[in-house]
């Protein structure tokens, strides 16, 4: 676990390599998402942070959800959790209490799976996986397997794919590291968050995890999922006939969902009482970066 502060100051390091955007000079403040239905036709919703805090829904969540239904707002989540194949991240919404379908959920795993180039034969992709991880979700064309402790794989793989931190430690990030330093290949990482927030605290994640391996290195790394472009050009896909202005994104943090928002031409909306910043003064997070959303509201 790693503290609000460290996890702010890394994505700020890291600010070179993240998207640019022009940002409102001043934040509009509510309570809730309710407070801002009259700007908005839809909205595209962080998963961690906005409608749950690791494996518990947020309180008032799912009514909100409902709420924004009723009023006809259309609503597509973009999660950059790529643990889980989507009838599994849907299964967990369903069993939180979201009504959400299989065409509302839009998860880096997808983007990236459908991104992935496919090699000779006999090559392979190496994952970072959790464990019952079976990548049937994977296009045909392209073989994946667990990296796990196979040293045979650093070695030979084609290249490398970081889908889930579940497991993983420092002794395999320096085996990884020195992998691709004696041989650099594709590293494709599925989640470029830095941190997740969970019950107990925040994380570290598959994006944290690269640049680690990375730093000081040239070696070929694509990122999918949020706040990259590519992971906003399929879910305002599904959000076809209306205008940017009238959509927003709706995240826990400010170099990934307000950031990519931004740049994607899209209204954005910071929660601030479950994610990155709960318990701490966004604004003065707000002044360091410059990265301002168009609403600031506490809860979903």
């Amino acid at each position: 676990m790693i503290g609000t502060d460290d996890a702010f100051d890394m994505y700020e390091s890291l600010r070179s390599g993240l998207p640019t955007a022009s940002f409102p000079e001043v934040s509009r403040i509510g309570n809730d998402l309710g407070d801002t239905t009259a700007h908005y036709d839809a909205y595209i919703l962080d998963a961690f942070g906005v409608l749950n805090r690791g494996e518990a829904a947020i309180a008032g969540a799912v009514e909100r959800m409902r709420m924004l239904r009723k009023l006809g707002k259309r609503l597509v989540v973009l999660t950059n959790a790529a643990s889980y194949t989507r009838t599994e991240v849907l299964a967990k919404y369903h069993r939180l209490g979201f009504d959400f379908e299989a065409s509302e959920v839009v998860s880096s795993r997808d983007v990236a799976f459908s991104a992935l180039p496919r090699f000779p034969e006999g090559q392979v992709w190496a994952a970072a996986a959790a464990p019952k991880d079976d990548f049937s979700d994977a296009p045909d064309t392209v073989q994946i397997c667990h990296l796990g402790d196979d040293t045979d794989l650093l070695d030979n793989a084609g290249g490398f794919l970081l889908l889930s931190s579940d497991g993983w430690t420092e002794a395999k990030t320096a085996l990884l590291k020195e992998a691709l330093q004696k041989k650099p290949r594709p590293l494709v990482v599925a989640n470029p968050d830095l941190v997740a927030p969970r019950e107990e605290g925040l994380s570290v994640e598959p994006g944290l995890i690269a640049h680690e391996i990375t730093q000081g290195m040239r070696n070929p790394t694509v990122f999918f999922g949020k706040p990259h472009g590519n992971a906003f050009r399929a879910a305002l896909a599904r959000l076809e006939g209306i205008a940017p202005q009238r959509i927003a994104m709706v995240g826990d943090t400010l170099h990934t969902d307000v950031l990519g928002g931004a740049a994607a031409g899209i209204g954005t909306i910071l929660i601030t009482d479950h994610g990155l910043f709960r318990g701490h003064d966004v604004a003065s997070y707000i002044a360091q970066s410059e990265i301002r959303p168009n609403w600031i509201v506490t809860t979903t």
